[in-house]
């Protein structure tokens, strides 16, 4: 009887293992392929070499780009060098990428690690470039000020809180407020680990400001890109393991109400939204086990999607580009500039295209 009890709990187990690992690929999109989808004059950009992971692009045509990311699990190809802000002008015939340089006798240059980025821009035309941070194995927010003529970032302010321990992605709201993902809840490595493989969906958005720090939005699966619409009124946030763009309606007092949501067969990352348009660009990991487990013989694919009309009963959604990663792997971000697109990647390349 003792050892039928121990071989039904047994195979209970093994069952239950079983499904988690189902979900977890499931999860992960694991085994998709991507229908190429080419696009006609484009070219890697020089310079770039470990990754763009987000990027920015102000309406004069220059573009920030965070470079170096080096994120637990996830592959790096310079992984003793720290990250760096890269600036490229699209106005110009042919981009360079410039790495700006960091002046602040406070900032440690050395353990740079920056992941998400947003830019505020003030009404005299002050440019502040807010930026996650991973010095380490925390997460801060550092708030730079944009010196063109210099060619630098001049280092305000680093920003802390309990509240934002795992941070991935932010969308400015002034020189010191933003919209925060957290991608994980658990800080320890360990526990961080079954918490994705158990899909306990635990991760949050914060609102911050030095006056108020709050939980505005949670029980995301991997919480990842932000954004907000041109007008102010919509937050848009990424659930990566969700396969899910979440629309929210922002109020006065910075609380969020959910409104709907997209689901996409691919692992949504970093949203950036045409100021004019309102379109949204989004990278995306059709399979997600090529991003975690990387393998040069069958490295990850890169996905661009572009969503119009997000608000409407029938928004409309376009494979820009697919690529199964012999180009580009891993596409995080893109955004387009009077015809010309940027997408970045996790570790590796950017790609520039003339559209």
């Amino acid at each position: 009887m003792a050892k039928l009890v121990v071989l039904t709990l047994l195979g209970l187990g093994l069952g239950i293992i079983r499904d988690y690992r189902s979900s977890y690929q499931s999860r992960l999109n694991a085994g998709r392929e991507v229908t190429q989808v080419e696009l006609p004059n484009c070219h890697l950009v020089k310079g770039i070499d470990s990754g763009s992971e987000d990027l920015e692009i102000l309406p004069n045509g220059l573009a920030f780009l965070s470079s170096g990311l080096k994120y637990p699990g996830i592959k790096s190809f310079e992984p003793n060098k720290p990250g760096t802000i890269l600036l490229m002008n699209l106005n110009e015939t042919n981009p360079a990428v410039l790495e700006l340089m960091i002046i602040g006798s406070n900032f440690d240059v050395s353990s740079f690690n920056p992941h998400g980025i947003s830019t505020f821009t003030e009404e005299d035309n002050t440019v502040y470039l807010l930026v996650v941070n991973h010095p380490g194995s925390t997460s801060t927010v550092e708030v730079f000020k944009f010196q063109e003529d210099e060619k630098s970032l001049l280092h305000l302010k680093t920003i802390r809180h309990e509240l934002m321990p795992n941070l991935n992605d932010l969308i400015a709201v002034g020189p010191e407020k933003f919209y925060a993902t957290n991608d994980h809840y658990f800080v320890n490595p360990y526990l961080r680990s079954w918490e994705l493989y158990l899909g306990l969906a635990w991760s949050y958005v914060v609102y911050y400001s030095p006056d108020d720090v709050r939980v505005v939005a949670d029980k995301f699966d991997f919480a990842n890109g932000i954004n907000i619409s041109p007008d102010g009124k919509y937050v848009y946030i990424a659930e990566s393991l969700a396969h899910k763009i979440h629309v929210y309606e922002k109020h006065a007092n910075w609380t969020l109400t959910p409104l709907k949501w997209l689901t996409f067969n691919t692992l949504v990352d970093n949203i950036l939204v045409d100021p004019v348009t309102g379109d949204l660009w989004v990278g995306c990991h059709p399979d997600g086990t090529r991003i975690f487990f990387y393998d040069e013989e069958n490295p990850p694919a890169s996905e661009v999607i572009q969503i119009r009309d997000i608000l409407s009963d029938e928004p409309k959604v376009t494979v820009v580009y697919a690529e199964n990663g012999r180009v580009l792997q891993g596409s995080t971000a893109a955004s387009v500039y009077k015809r010309k697109m940027l997408i970045g990647t996790v570790y590796q390349k950017a790609l520039y295209c003339e559209l």
